[in-house]
């Protein structure tokens, strides 16, 4: 089976080299770029699984080049950022990154990160992840196509169309779709979504499935998703 290639932009030397050496550790391939510029450069010519943008980088910084990546890609994107509280995860978020982790982070937590990240994109994994279906079996399993007004969801395909028109998400997004889709009009709060969209067996930050939610809402309809106030979303049947 082929490694997985992680693309990692860090303009911090010391961080670089030593995030390189532990994802190259656990038999991750590592391209590592100082810059953003630099970084989209590798991305257009190695495509690699999944990348790794620090926010705060030269050149290009890393929200403007999730920006770019998703708009040729939906390879999954991870944010790093120096702060928990900033503005700058959010915007990593809407720009269309799928996760973030605040520095500094244990490589331990970083790899399981983005292990549960290429599950969820039926990716390998890493040696230690390879062959562990997660959630993927489940929405697999659903089956049909599911019709909530002029919304469809094709759970076989993985396609969506709304009008008629086939609508673009994001493997993120389809799989936050798919559980809001097999329980229609049931309300399901921000930490189990988490959970089963996130693979999160921990807690995480509610801000991931808030932005993802308002993306979504975007391409399917603002009134589609149902702010529950203080218990979680729900879609509308």
């Amino acid at each position: 089976m082929a490694e997985t290639h992680v693309l990692f932009v860090e303009d911090d030397d010391v961080i670089r080299e030593a995030t390189q050496l532990a994802l190259e550790r656990v038999g991750f391939t590592v391209t590592a770029m100082p810059d953003g510029l630099l970084g989209l450069e590798a991305f257009r010519a190695d495509r690699p699984d999944i990348a790794l943008l620090d926010v705060m980088v030269p050149g290009l910084d890393g929200v403007s080049l999730c920006r770019r990546i998703r708009d040729e890609s939906t390879v999954p994107v991870i944010m790093l950022s120096a702060r928990a509280d900033s503005i700058d995860v959010v915007l990593g978020l809407e720009a269309g990154a799928d996760d973030y982790v605040t520095k500094p982070f244990d490589g331990a937590v970083l790899v399981a990160r983005i292990r549960a990240v290429l599950r969820r994109f039926g990716h390998a994994a890493g040696p230690e992840g390879a062959g562990q279906g997660g959630a993927e079996g489940e929405a697999e399993g659903l089956g049909g196509v599911l019709a909530f007004g002029d919304l469809e969801v094709d759970t076989d395909g993985m396609e969506v169309r709304r009008g008629g028109e086939q609508v673009a998400l994001t493997p993120t997004e389809m799989r936050l779709l798919l559980e809001f889709s097999s329980a229609p009009g049931t309300v399901l709060s921000r930490d189990k979504l988490l959970e089963r969209v996130w693979d999160y067996g921990w807690g995480g930050d509610t801000r991931v499935v808030d932005v993802h939610v308002q993306r979504l809402r975007t391409k399917i309809g603002q009134d589609r998703i149902e702010t529950v106030r203080g218990f979680g979303y729900k879609l509308r049947g």
